[in-house]
């Protein structure tokens, strides 16, 4: 193991003993430490760094990309260079620093229970039963596909109707109370995993057919076939829907909802954020973007409380 290999994982095993997660942070970084022992180079340099930033594995010309990756290299960087003087830290400016979200597939209702449908149609029974369920409830609640997969048996509360996500992302845990109809799908589910699994391995919830806990890293590859059965088709232009994309789904649908009760929505945002789990508001204001029909009701009730505070009186 190289210094810079080991002080590398060193610092990666304190940020997460302070809550960070570091998933794909943590790759990244040690991949750009792979990259600088290819070359047999023991010191951090600009020159590097921007030469792994832009020489992306799947060659994206991206400078969002670019700058989100050499973001990794800056922030090792600056930690580094209390060891190693040597060590120089990337410009600011070295790339773009134009920052955007990728625009979120909203599923329909009617494409949700098309996917829902095609993956009753999973086999073996316990597949079926476990992804139709898992991917109702990321629908219902707007969790995040690795707090579904995370929940533990003593998690699901059946009898209040609360799930307990712990650990989440930014080192958060919260309640997430549910609907009585989603509590009594997941007491059925429940049923129908015992009856088909006796043996369990371990405490999880959802269960793959091998008795063990559903591994959210890959979903992906299975939600890829039911976005197919569901005939679900791409969007030109734009890259495949997500099973993330249910998560957007949710808000928006919920944002939708309370415009159309005419309830005071701004005042419900951090209500929302909490249940989503969000560090703070300001996500949960980027939904607000996130439709068309969002934003025409936005407009049209600001346009009313314009028009309301000029009136005469």
């Amino acid at each position: 193991m190289t210094l810079l290999r080991d002080r590398a994982e060193q610092y990666l095993a304190m940020r997460r003993a302070l809550g960070f997660k570091l998933t794909t942070w943590g790759a990244r970084l040690m991949s750009f430490v792979a990259y600088l022992e290819s070359l047999e180079h023991t010191v951090v340099t600009t020159d590097d760094a921007v030469t792994w930033a832009t020489s992306t594995p799947r060659g994206s010309s991206d400078p969002v990309n670019w700058a989100r990756r050499l973001d990794v290299v800056r922030i090792f960087a600056r930690h580094l260079k209390t060891l190693d003087p040597a060590t120089e830290i990337p410009p600011e400016d070295v790339v773009s620093r134009r920052y955007r979200r990728i625009t979120p597939y909203l599923y329909s209702p009617g494409e949700i229970v098309a996917l829902l449908l095609a993956a009753g149609r999973l086999s073996p029974p316990l597949r079926a039963a476990t992804w139709q369920t898992a991917l109702g409830l990321l629908a219902v609640t707007g969790m995040r596909v690795s707090e579904v997969c995370r929940l533990d048996r003593g998690d699901v509360d059946l009898r209040h109707g609360v799930l307990t996500v712990r650990d989440s992302k930014f080192g958060k845990s919260r309640d997430v109370p549910i609907d009585p109809s989603t509590t009594a799908v997941l007491a059925g589910y429940a049923l129908v995993r015992d009856q088909l699994r006796p043996r369990i391995a371990g405490p999880a919830f959802f269960v793959s057919t091998r008795g063990t806990r559903l591994d959210g890293a890959n979903m992906s590859h299975t939600f890829g076939q039911l976005l197919t059965a569901a005939r679900i088709a791409a969007v030109s232009g734009r890259r495949r829907q997500r099973i993330h994309d249910l998560r957007h789904s949710f808000s928006v649908a919920t944002l939708l909802g309370w415009y159309r009760a005419d309830v005071d929505v701004q005042a419900r945002i951090p209500l929302l954020a909490t249940y989503l789990g969000h560090v703070d508001p300001k996500s949960s204001y980027w939904y607000l973007s996130g439709s068309p029909e969002l934003l025409e009701l936005a407009a049209a009730r600001l346009e009313r409380a314009f028009t309301t505070s000029e009136a005469p009186r």
